[in-house]
């Protein structure tokens, strides 16, 4: 087949083909007397996975599968797809926790109620302190000094926002998930309704991810069943 009509058929460029011949991600081409390339059936199932997947799981997983495929280990790529299913699940969790701290915010005292250590704050969110440090220079959370040591202090409402934060940590590079570290990032304290709007649009896109990952999963298993791998 000629890279043109692979290109129209999944709608892609034909220099995104080269890319991921470059890379590795599908198998390598002969070539005609003339230089051009031929591409089989086989590769147009390589391309379609790639384009079904990357949505879902992101190129750096897929890449990683694809490059398993080839050299015909199908338990190590199922296992680095059930990891990245697991994360997705995890994130769930995450959300999960984030809505019961909104629901016990349910006036002003319990807002300031109680403040945790940096420590205390990476036990409880699973966050290393490097990264909440990190967090906090970029503005994307703030802490609180303690008088007599100067040791950061994070409410609930802080800790609500690092467990926002976490689930955007593994999630596939979209236009979607910039905008919602935006969001997070911008929240106020006082603006439950908008943390509510935020924790619904994480879920929804988890929901979407499922979905994507679903459809990629498909592809993923006719191409294994193509090169007799399953």
């Amino acid at each position: 087949m000629r890279p043109i009509d692979i290109a129209r058929k999944l709608r892609i460029s034909t220099s995104s083909l080269r890319s991921y011949e470059a890379r590795g991600i599908v198998p390598p081409t002969e070539r005609l007397s003339t230089g051009y390339r031929v591409y089989t059936e086989e590769h147009v199932a390589y391309f379609e996975c790639i384009v079904a997947m990357s949505p879902g799981f992101g190129m750096e997983i897929t890449s990683a599968v694809l490059k398993k495929l080839q050299l015909k280990q199908l338990d190590s790529a199922l296992w680095i797809i059930n990891r990245a299913q697991v994360a997705n699940y995890e994130n769930s969790i995450i959300i999960e926790k984030a809505i019961k701290y909104l629901e016990n915010m349910v006036d002003e005292q319990t807002k300031t109620e109680k403040c945790i250590t940096i420590g205390e704050a990476s036990i409880e969110t699973q966050v290393p302190t490097s990264t909440l440090r990190y967090w906090e220079k970029e503005g994307l959370i703030i802490s609180k000094r303690e008088e007599d040591n100067n040791y950061r202090l994070f409410d609930r409402f802080q800790i609500i926002k690092i467990l926002l934060m976490k689930t955007t940590q593994n999630a596939v590079y979209s236009h979607e998930v910039i905008k919602l570290k935006k969001a997070i990032k911008n929240l106020s304290v006082r603006d439950l309704q908008k943390s509510k709007n935020i924790v619904y649009d994480i879920q929804k896109n988890l929901s979407k991810r499922n979905q994507e990952q679903l459809h990629g999963l498909f592809y993923l298993y006719r191409l294994c069943k193509m090169i007799n791998l399953y």
